[in-house]
């Protein structure tokens, strides 16, 4: 692994309706240091509010987001 490389640590929140996803996320990110980053991966729609909104709350940073086939995805890096 370079030195530009980061392990991107994946959260599969697939099938979770609101507020399990945001919760389960919070609860797994108090477990990892401060830079690094996360692959949080959910199906439930409201995740486009909930996960950006918990991402500013507790001073994260989302540094991309998307939709493949019906699955949100929310990359970020933990502060």
């Amino acid at each position: 692994m370079s030195a530009n490389e980061e392990t991107i640590y994946l959260l599969d929140m697939k099938g979770l309706r609101c507020p399990i996803p945001v919760a389960r996320t919070r609860k797994a990110v108090r477990k990892l240091p401060s830079g690094t980053q996360i692959r949080v991966e959910c199906t439930d729609p409201l995740a486009d509010i909930d996960i950006p909104h918990m991402v500013n709350t507790d001073g994260h940073q989302l540094l991309d987001k998307g939709a493949i086939d019906g699955v949100r995805w929310y990359l970020i890096r933990l502060s």
